[in-house]
């Protein structure tokens, strides 16, 4: 199946929660935070301004990208977890140096 979001709209996966601390403590499911980090899997045609032209959105299809905390609505496709938020949701791509 394939998801394309309207307008803003991004979907994005979730990318998997860190399982031990930075000084070695492993971390059971239950203390794990949900990741604030994700892969965007699709993205819409932009946002439609008021002159009926389109503002293109910022991210792509690959990139893997920081959000806000409650961000987005979480769905499930086939097995797999999303979530398809706006993209004013998303506070910076993460790029690799």
């Amino acid at each position: 199946m394939k998801i394309r979001p309207l307008a803003d709209k991004v979907l994005v996966q979730r990318l998997e929660a860190e399982t031990t601390t930075a000084g070695g403590i492993v971390l059971p499911d239950t203390a794990k935070e949900k990741p604030q980090k994700g892969k965007i899997v699709s993205v819409g045609e932009g946002k439609l301004l008021d002159d009926g032209t389109r503002k293109k959105v910022q991210v792509k299809k690959g990139e893997i990208v920081l959000f806000t905390s409650y961000a987005g609505t979480d769905i499930k496709i086939e097995g797999k977890e999303y979530l398809i938020m706006d993209e004013s949701d998303i506070m910076a791509i993460i790029e690799k140096s």
